[in-house]
């Protein structure tokens, strides 16, 4: 995608399942403290199977950390911590491109595994 470097584009890949996950990372960085998850609801006016799927996916990416019953902004290192700026400067200016990349690379994780079970003729 244009504008967008090989590296944003595997980190929004392998990070951000949803555009859900990408808006609730930004508001746990601009708004750092420990959120619980009902304060994310509503918040994000999101279901709470929308935060929870966003969260447990953040967390295993390096992104945020469980602490207690809430969570934070924690990435894992400053080479992450740098990724995350990128990207949230290009979706300040360019959201669309953004979301494209997220939706483009579900996609294509899907098309993968359905190919896994589709029946070839031999």
């Amino acid at each position: 995608m244009a504008g967008l470097s090989e590296d944003v584009l595997r980190f929004i890949g392998s990070s951000f399942r949803s555009v859900w996950a990408l808006e609730l990372l930004l508001l746990l960085k601009r708004e750092r403290h420990v959120w619980t998850r009902d304060e994310l609801v509503t918040a994000m006016r999101a279901s709470e199977l929308v935060v929870t799927n966003a969260v447990d996916a953040l967390v295993a990416a390096g992104l945020a950390s469980l602490e207690g019953p809430g969570v934070r902004y924690a990435p894992v290192n400053d080479h992450v911590a740098g990724l995350v700026e990128q990207v949230e400067g290009i979706y300040a200016v360019r959201p669309d491109a953004v979301r494209r990349a997220i939706i483009s690379s579900t996609a294509s994780g899907a098309s993968a595994f359905s190919d896994a079970f589709r029946l070839r003729k031999d």
